[in-house]
């Protein structure tokens, strides 16, 4: 049985190959690293998934967007937030978003994963907003 890395690692093979140009790759990163984030998860990590998933699924940046967007984070040194982690991590997984059909099903369910993950870590929007608010991101 394959692991949930293991279909990650799959699901990166799909998203590095496709060609759409607007990196759909970018969500399926920020979409696994914020759903299997825990205590040992670096702060910056868990920061920009959860970055990676509000600009995506609420103000519909694409992935080279949201690329943008961490880097420009990264240029200023700051700390990072605390974060709440949620037990709940979503009701979409890895394993099913590669279980669709390639093409556009497939797209969708990355889609709708990473919107599952971020209703789950919603509780931290207020956080994510504010930040991208204090470095002019948004």
């Amino acid at each position: 049985m394959p692991t949930h890395h293991d279909a990650f690692d799959e699901l990166c093979f799909y998203t590095l190959a496709h060609p759409d140009a607007s990196f759909i790759h970018q969500h399926i990163v920020d979409a696994y690293a914020a759903q299997t984030a825990d205590e040992a998860t670096k702060p910056i990590k868990l920061t920009f998934a959860l970055v990676g998933l509000y600009l995506h699924v609420e103000k519909e940046f694409t992935g080279k967007r949201v690329q943008r967007a961490h880097m420009d984070l990264a240029k200023r040194k700051q700390p990072w937030p605390a974060l709440a982690q949620p037990l709940d991590r979503g009701t979409i997984t890895v394993a099913e978003v590669l279980a669709a059909p390639h093409g556009p099903l497939r797209d969708r369910a990355i889609h709708d994963w990473c919107a599952s993950v971020w209703q789950a870590f919603r509780g931290n929007r207020g956080v994510i907003s504010d930040l991208l608010s204090r470095n002019h991101i948004l």
